[in-house]
């Protein structure tokens, strides 16, 4: 009986080759690449020193991916066409991108964002008076169910990345350039999503617009925007954040709050107002509370007045929002007399109060209306 030895020569080289393709494939497809945009500069640098790369190469990286807003490795020119190979073999980077941008005829920008992963999610750019402001997404859908927004009426499907975030601020920033000669002076995460349940993520693009290696930005021309998660609230107080916080309130009695927001349910007024005085403690920023008058329902003199009890609690202005209404809710905007009357009883009464008119009804932009509708996208 024969026995047959295998030549391990060609064994080796047969393996080598498979290998060899194998990591052709992965290339070609992207699998087993690291996104470099979820490395620190000090990682970086420890990658390039064990691939025999100078370690001060991770610093002009950094710049590239988070100061100039790089969206390949074939862009950053000061690095060799090795180094920048290397650097393409072994990550990628992955940039959003406008799949859809609507114009309203009162200026209003709406982007619909494609994600590398294909999930859409909106921003907008709003332009009024000497203010350019972008408002930005934090999540796709959204899971707290408000009654009165389309977004709440997604399901969320998953958190933005740092980058991500980082990406809708370049990209609305370019517009304002582009469309009115104008350079963006406000970011709202008021967008897609709950910041505060993606926390780090959130805190985490904030230093990237806000850094000197970054965009640069002070954080005091950032607003983020809270349905409400007291806990979440404390922590920024603890992390001592420098940016402005918004509390979407809409109702200052529970009653009325827990018909709107479910999430109030869990984080009940007195919890948010504890929370806040915490956070206006640890950061002496003062909170603005968000307040759509919905008519019918909050929009009374009684209604304006437990708003006023409750700005008492903590340091604070009042922004009075128009609603606008969407499809899967029956609620209406208060009409304008009411309105004057609810803002003239907190005028009268020391509370600072901004009536915010709403921008970019016609393409679905304004406030409350974010949601994707994939078969228009």
């Amino acid at each position: 009986m024969s026995r047959y030895t295998p030549d391990l020569k060609i064994c080796n080289h047969t393996l080598k080759k498979f290998s060899e393709l194998c990591k052709k494939i992965c290339i070609t497809l992207n699998i087993n690449k690291q996104d470099i945009r979820k490395l620190t500069t000090e990682q970086i640098k420890t990658w390039l020193s064990e691939h025999g790369e100078q370690g001060f190469r991770a610093k002009q990286i950094s710049e590239w991916l988070w100061k100039k807003s790089a969206r390949s490795f074939d862009e950053m020119t000061n690095l060799s066409l090795k180094t920048r190979e290397l650097l393409k073999e072994n990550f990628e980077i992955r940039p959003v991108s406008v799949y859809k941008k609507q114009v309203s005829n009162d200026k209003t920008i709406k982007s619909g964002f494609k994600l590398f992963d294909g999930n859409l999610v909106e921003g907008v750019l709003i332009p009024a008076d000497d203010r350019m402001t972008a408002c930005v997404s934090s999540q796709v859908g959204c899971s707290l169910t408000c009654k009165f927004c389309a977004t709440g009426y997604m399901d969320r499907k998953r958190n933005l990345d740092a980058a991500e975030i980082y990406d809708q601020v370049v990209l609305i920033k370019q517009q304002a350039e582009e469309h009115y000669s104008q350079p963006l002076t406000n970011i709202v995460y008021m967008g897609m999503g709950e910041p505060l349940l993606n926390y780090a993520n959130t805190l985490e693009s904030v230093k990237y617009i806000t850094s000197p290696d970054g965009l640069g930005w002070s954080p005091k021309r950032i607003t983020v925007s809270t349905a409400g998660i007291a806990k979440m609230i404390k922590k920024l107080g603890d992390d001592e954040v420098k940016f402005n916080l918004a509390l979407s309130l809409h109702a200052a009695n529970d009653e009325k709050r827990n018909e709107i927001m479910p999430i109030n349910e869990s984080n009940s007024l007195k919890n948010l107002a504890e929370a806040l005085q915490y956070f206006y403690k640890k950061t002496g920023n003062r909170i603005t509370f968000e307040y759509i008058v919905f008519y019918g329902f909050n929009d009374t003199l009684q209604d304006a007045k437990e708003l006023w009890e409750f700005t008492k609690k903590v340091p604070s202005k009042v922004n009075i929002i128009e609603y606008n209404p969407i499809a899967e809710a029956n609620y209406k905007n208060t009409d304008p007399e009411t309105l004057d009357k609810f803002a003239g009883f907190l005028e009268g009464r020391g509370v600072n109060v901004q009536v915010r008119r709403s921008r970019g009804k016609d393409i679905d932009a304004a406030c409350g209306q974010l949601a994707i509708k994939e078969v228009e996208m």
